[in-house]
């Protein structure tokens, strides 16, 4: 019988699906559902007045489309393009692509091994759209709600756009 029980509780645990990828030496991961596509570099055209963090906007198979360079939305250093870096196409109610310095894998990761923010985030304004911190055997990784980090600067965007 308890055999039984903990199969039914493995099977109960829910097993998140998730994009991960790197901006500096910290791994991130967002929502598998969230991400469309993941492509290499191409040309970014500048849009004026936009804030600091937008790079401009790519032409996406006839689609304009706001790219949003992640390493400046988390105020982290900047960095050059390399042959790593991509543009993770994510759609939050409407389609943006972020650039971020390399995408490590697709993964499943059950979320009784996810812990909440930290408490050190709370005040800092992050909190907000780190829904969490996943544990894997050898390394930590920062969940992101990507519609709370996008979202209000979307309709930003998409005036400037």
């Amino acid at each position: 019988m308890n055999t039984l029980t903990t199969n039914t509780e493995t099977t109960n645990t829910e097993v998140l699906q998730l994009v991960s990828f790197n901006l500096g030496n910290e791994e991130y991961a967002v929502d598998i559902l969230k991400v469309q596509e993941i492509n290499r570099m191409v040309e970014i055209t500048s849009i004026p007045n936009a804030p600091s963090y937008v790079e401009g906007v790519i032409n996406l198979r006839g689609k304009v489309i706001p790219v949003i360079n992640l390493r400046k939305r988390f105020g982290l250093d900047s960095k050059e393009i390399d042959s790593h870096s991509r543009i993770m196409v994510v759609d939050v109610g409407t389609t943006i692509g972020l650039i971020v310095d390399s995408v490590s894998e697709v993964l499943r990761l059950p979320s009784d091994t996810v812990e909440p923010p930290p408490p050190m985030t709370a005040g800092s304004g992050s909190a907000e759209y780190i829904k969490g911190v996943g544990k894997l055997a050898d390394r930590l990784l920062i969940l992101l709600d990507i519609e709370k980090l996008l979202g209000n600067g979307a309709q930003v965007l998409l005036e400037h756009a």
